[in-house]
């Protein structure tokens, strides 16, 4: 029963329409599964069956175009195509390894190869029927192939051979591979076109209903393991979940513990600060000051300033009110106050210091809390403005609102600093100075103007133009008769001592005296130490190690010793000296940390990069002294030591001595002695020549490099430091 008027029985195309739908499925299903090799086998397969279904219920047909042989050679071509598939798809889908010769050799031999030869019989003779007689040798081959098949499955099974997977396997692949490859038998007998397919789409089916059932077990198992794994998943998340909150309470105990005992801490260094803060004033009432007096005076009240920053943070961050603002205060009268000071301070760094303060500026807030605002805001902008700068300072009342600004020619804040300044302990990298805080001014500004409920707002571009401008607005408070402002802090402005500048001057040069290159960023501790080394030695100061470096280059002596500090800017000490360390000029300089920073790890990265020793701050200048002492008379000692074996050396022991046969002999015998080998023995000698390393490298066709290698080679055998030493050894 033909369908649409062609040759296709409706048998055909119901097996067509089946494994179209089957197909799509297999497609959408690969698609999920890219990785999937066997489901892409499967579409192959499912393909080649829909193309010789089509073509076989088709052909021939005289209605369609193509003459009648052309019509039988696609017919037979698809026919024999799909038995051609089918060893490789079971060797590949199934793991049937013993088939691999009919995968990939067998079915040309035995299939492609008879069906050339039955497409020129059949175009020489034009008899279909004499050509079919050719088909035997594709039948025989049909039989030699499910014999195979057999053994493969018992190959790959083995003893589970009678297993339920195995005997499934068995039957299923035997019903739908037998129909397809003895193909051949079934074209011989002329079977009608609904038999032959019924025969070969219904193993094709049984096929695929094997695939499907496994495919199905095996997306129950992964949907178990999934399940499990979701599980065991949840259990462990929600596990860390409550061992992480264990953690983060235990973690948040300490800290908070960490936190209390450094508030403590803080708190009871304020009491001693107090003490000594109130009893150097007063000697200084009765007495009058001196220099190192101011200096005492600088160091404390800046020490004292951090302490109280720390306290305040502190307090801040825990939420407790470091200020009562029910107070009425004179924010004009306060302001300059303050501001006397700071201008005569900027008259000494000669920097142009201008005011614009508005009269009867009232605020509802702690008198103490706007002395911190005006303190850190204009002590910021005399800070980072360099000499001959400008500082704007202005306060004015608009309406319901005060505004107070302060303007600076300094160096600006780059906008992606602008929000960072206030956050605690963030610092703004800057030429290093010895105005250095802690980053807590601004922080602290922040948290009182917030508690204000007032704006801060920074306006900088450095790129465009140079300064910065804060500016800070506040509620300003109508006085009322019965009111009492406030004109002055209890707290007194302690900030002020910590701007005191100090030269960093260089010693008049003594040819008597040794010279010690001193590396430090503070001023105020480069100055201390200037005047104490001064007494004895030429100094030569510098505020970090890319400034050291350009004195070096530029004095014309070599410093005996290097005392540098390892946090700096620009350059830093451990940069410094892996510099100098670098050139030859340089290298043998002895070099003294003296720095803060001194965990294990950092001496040892400074040890290892040549210093010969650290010294922790706060330090004993006694015992600093002590130590530059015994270093640079220890340098004098090696002098001596190396220019007494040279000269005795040079009398010993002429250039062309080492020629002579004795002198020969004897050096040769001590090169043995300590073991040389004989390319350490030719560079021995050129060495006892006077030829230089890169002469040497030439000579012998080796790198200089290599030379290096093997003179420190030498030096280790014979147990020398240098070149002298070596040739005196040898020449005993």
């Amino acid at each position: 029963m033909s369908v649409f008027g062609t040759q296709m029985h409706i048998v055909t195309l119901a097996f067509v329409s089946i494994e179209i739908v089957f197909f799509f499925y297999l497609v959408i299903f690969k698609l999920s599964r890219p990785d999937d090799e066997t489901t892409f086998l499967n579409i192959i397969l499912l393909f080649l069956l829909i193309t010789y279904n089509v073509t076989g219920g088709l052909l021939p047909d005289p209605k369609l175009p193509g003459s009648f042989f052309l019509q039988e050679v696609i017919a037979y071509a698809t026919g024999f195509i799909t038995p051609c598939y089918f060893p490789y798809y079971v060797y590949k889908a199934f793991g049937l390894t013993k088939l691999k010769f009919h995968a990939y050799r067998g079915i040309y031999y035995f299939l492609i190869v008879p069906y050339l030869i039955f497409v020129i019989v059949f175009r020489v003779s034009g008899n279909l029927h004499d050509a079919q007689n050719l088909l035997v040798i594709p039948v025989l081959y049909a039989v030699w192939v499910i014999i195979s098949l057999i053994k493969a499955i018992r190959y790959k099974y083995n003893i589970n051979f009678r297993s339920l997977e195995a005997r499934q396997e068995m039957i299923v692949l035997l019903s739908s591979l037998t129909p397809w490859v003895s193909l051949p038998i079934i074209t011989y007998l002329n079977l009608a076109q609904a038999i032959e397919a019924t025969i070969t789409n219904i193993g094709f089916l049984l096929l695929f209903g094997l695939q499907v059932n496994r495919n199905v077990q095996q997306l129950r198992k992964e949907h178990r393991r999934l399940i499990e794994s979701e599980q065991y998943l949840l259990n462990w998340n929600t596990n860390l979940q409550e061992e992480v909150d264990k953690r983060t309470k235990e973690l948040e105990k300490v800290n908070e513990q960490k936190t209390n005992n450094f508030i403590n801490l803080v708190h009871e260094t304020k009491t001693p600060l107090t003490l000594v803060k109130n009893y150097l004033d007063e000697y200084i009432d009765k007495y009058g000051s001196a220099e190192e007096l101011d200096i005492i005076k600088g160091g404390i009240d800046k020490l004292t300033a951090d302490v109280i920053n720390l306290f305040d943070i502190e307090r801040f961050t825990k939420g407790i009110d470091v200020y009562r603002h029910n107070k009425v205060s004179d924010f004009s009268s306060i302001l300059k106050n303050n501001l006397y000071l700071f201008e005569c301070y900027c008259k000494k760094r000669e920097i142009a210091c201008h005011g614009s303060i508005e009269g009867n500026i009232f605020i509802e807030a702690d008198p103490n809390a706007i002395n911190r605002i005006v303190n850190n805001i204009i002590e910021n902008a005399i800070k980072f403005s360099s000499m001959g700068g400008q500082v704007e300072i202005s306060l004015k009342g608009e309406n319901d609102k005060i505004t107070f600004t302060v303007s600076d020619k300094g160096i600006g804040i780059a906008s992606g600093q602008q929000q960072k300044i206030f956050e605690p302990y963030y610092q703004i990298s800057h030429k290093t100075n010895n105005l250095q805080g802690m980053g807590l001014g601004l922080p602290i500004v922040k948290r009182v103007v917030e508690d204000l409920k007032g704006e801060i707002h920074i306006e900088s571009n450095p790129k465009i133009n140079p300064g910065t401008k804060v500016t800070i607005i506040l509620d300003r408070y109508l006085l009322q008769k019965e009111d009492a402002p406030l004109n002055t802090a209890t707290e007194s402005n302690s900030s002020i001592h910590t701007l005191v500048d100090y030269d960093v001057p260089d010693s008049v040069y003594t040819q008597e005296k040794k010279t010690i290159l001193l590396v430090e960023d503070n001023k105020a501790m480069i100055h201390f130490l200037f005047n104490k080394l001064n007494v004895h030695y030429n100094v030569i100061c510098s505020l970090n190690g890319s400034e050291a470096l350009k004195k070096l280059q530029n004095i014309p002596f070599v410093p005996d010793l290097i005392l540098s500090d390892i946090m700096m800017d620009k350059m830093d000490g451990f940069a410094f000296l892996k510099v100098i360390s670098e050139q030859n000029k340089y290298n043998h300089i002895p070099v003294i940390f003296l720095t803060a920073k001194s965990t294990p790890t950092d001496r040892l990265k400074g040890l290892k990069l040549g210093a010969i020793d650290f010294i922790s701050k706060p330090f004993s200048f006694e015992e600093l002294s002590q130590k530059i002492e015994t270093v640079i008379n220890n340098v004098i000692k090696q002098q001596r030591a190396i220019l007494t074996s040279t000269i005795s050396n040079l009398k010993t022991l002429g250039s062309d001595d080492i020629n002579s046969p004795t002198d020969l002999a004897k050096f040769e015998q001590n090169c043995k002695m300590f073991n040389l080998t004989s390319r350490e023995m030719e560079i021995a000698k050129l060495i006892s020549k006077g030829v230089t390393y890169k002469v040497i490298a030439k000579t012998l066709f080796i790198s200089e490099k290599t030379v290096n290698k093997h003179i420190q080679n030498i030096f280790e055998k014979a147990v020398v430091s240098n070149k002298v030493e070596l040739l005196s050894k040898l020449s005993k």
